[in-house]
């Protein structure tokens, strides 16, 4: 439809969307798929909303380890990306690329001969129930020596974690004690 001015407002509105996409590109953000539009339309402003960068270290096996800044909202993949990617040989798959970066985060991209034993997010380091020994399980909560040795020969005996609600598969888990260990522990 032409305003008044004989401007087609359909026009102009997606010609502004695209200059947002190819500016923000332009500027680095990272693509994201089902991410906010770089411009807010819903509040019928045309206005860019202010972009919150985060801070975050990335270590180990990429091209340029050391702190970086990312959008707010960054994935682990921006971050270690905006690092100069990872080096080969680099156990990205020991990382969970698809989790949202925070304020603070150390990322350690481990190499081919490095332990994983760890995954390290903001001030808390989870225990990987697929890489912990009995002792390294008893710092979670109500696991003591027993129970820390149940995890691991239940571990022994079928393979690895898949996910964190497996350890109900565990004699002397329920799922009290899981969700006390729920945040504490990961699967990689």
């Amino acid at each position: 439809m032409v305003g008044s001015m004989g401007v087609n407002r359909g026009g102009v509105v997606a010609g502004m969307l695209l200059a947002g996409a190819v500016i923000g590109g332009a500027l680095g953000a990272p693509a994201r798929i089902g991410g906010p539009a770089p411009l807010s339309l819903a509040q019928g402003s045309l206005v860019a909303p202010r972009l919150v960068r985060v801070v975050v270290h990335v270590a180990g096996w990429v091209a340029h380890p050391g702190v970086v800044e990312v959008p707010e909202g960054s994935l682990v993949a921006d971050a270690i990306a905006m690092s100069g990617g990872a080096r080969p040989g680099a156990r990205i798959d020991a990382l969970n690329l698809a989790r949202v970066v925070v304020d603070g985060d150390r990322i350690e991209v481990p190499g081919p001969s490095d332990p994983v034993g760890s995954v390290r997010s903001g001030e808390s380091e989870l225990i990987s129930l697929n890489r912990a020994d009995a002792e390294a399980l008893q710092k979670l909560p109500g696991v003591g020596p027993v129970l820390a040795d149940r995890i691991v020969a239940y571990r022994e005996a079928n393979g690895p974690f898949e996910r964190i609600e497996d350890l109900l598969q565990v004699p002397g888990i329920g799922e009290t004690k899981l969700a006390s260990i729920r945040d504490l522990v990961a699967v990689p």
